[in-house]
């Protein structure tokens, strides 16, 4: 770990913090909520040694980057912007991309925004949606599964920062992290996330260290989840946003791997989607879908020599 390089970049705007070993070709690696550049850690250090210079930024209103104040300004145009200008600044042509959950999303935009950028893309976790022209997607998040699904609690500036306040920062990181309950989260307000993660693990799984829950948490004290949550308050202005972009489809060749236990891969019609034919139509180059058997949704750091053998059996051949 003392290998890693971090600098803080200028970009778009913001200053963003960059953690980076290697040399060879470049591997862009995008995390997700509520996580850091960290989350790749253990995919830093095995590609640095495949040969393949590894980056993993904390992404706009994360960690050590930036957080501006404006909810406004977390658009996935902003976060793509960012990454276009971190690759730049690095004089990187084209890269490959991973991502997972926030960060796969992302991903999906940057290649519909500029895969001129792109050789390759592994995504984990969260899959390409098509954009409904119709419905929002927060509405549409409503009528299936309710006013009390997470996504939907997320709207209300300041009220989820005061809940998540109310509990300790290492139990919220436990809680998030080592969940395998597969059930779409409905947290009702009168119940609140602090009797959701009122039962967490007695001991740490074998693939979380105290460690590593000290790091996360030590970032989280200072900078609080407002820019993570900001995220989520933008879909539906992405999904105004991306209005152009309706009907695209994702030419970049992708390989895209989900964790049977994942909570997103568990949303009503999610598999169908995924299984007979929807995914494929709306990412053509899709090459290989991968269900982890007994894996749940952080499986960059569950499963990582599988995550990284998965990525680079699928990058080496670019």
């Amino acid at each position: 770990m003392e290998k890693i390089q971090h600098k803080t970049v200028s970009v778009n705007g913001i200053k963003m913090h960059v953690a980076e070993i290697g040399e060879g070709p470049a591997v862009l690696f995008l995390h997700g909520f509520p996580e850091l550049w960290y989350s790749w850690r253990h995919q830093m250090l095995y590609f640095s040694n495949k040969g393949y210079r590894a980056i993993a930024p904390d992404l706009r209103g994360y960690g050590d980057t930036e957080i501006p104040s404006e909810i406004s300004s977390y658009t996935a145009f902003h976060i793509v912007g960012d990454l276009i200008s971190l690759l730049d600044i690095l004089d990187l042509e084209k890269v490959f991309l991973v991502g997972h959950d926030w960060g796969a999303l992302i991903a999906w935009f940057f290649c519909l925004f500029r895969p001129d950028r792109i050789k390759a893309l592994v995504n984990l976790s969260c899959e390409l949606r098509p954009r409904n022209p119709l419905r929002k997607p927060i509405d549409c998040l409503r009528e299936l599964l309710g006013d009390d699904y997470y996504m939907c609690r997320f709207q209300k500036p300041g009220e989820v920062e005061e809940e998540f306040a109310s509990i300790d920062t290492a139990k919220l990181m436990i809680g998030f992290l080592t969940s395998r309950d597969t059930r779409p989260p409905c947290i009702p307000k009168e119940i609140g996330f602090h009797q959701a993660f009122a039962q967490l693990p007695t001991t740490l799984p074998s693939w979380l260290t105290q460690e590593d829950v000290n790091y996360y948490v030590e970032k989280l004290n200072k900078t609080g989840f407002t820019g993570g949550l900001n995220y989520y308050r933008n879909m539906d202005k992405n999904w105004e946003l991306t209005a152009p972009f309706s009907g695209c489809k994702i030419q970049v060749p992708t390989k895209f791997v989900v964790g049977e236990l994942d909570l997103t891969y568990n949303i009503p019609g999610i598999k169908e989607y995924i299984h007979n034919g929807g995914f494929k139509k709306e990412v053509p180059s899709l090459e290989e879908v991968v269900v982890m058997e007994g894996a749940a949704h952080f499986i960059n750091q569950e499963k990582p020599d599988e995550i990284n053998a998965h990525i680079y059996d699928f990058i080496h051949k670019f």
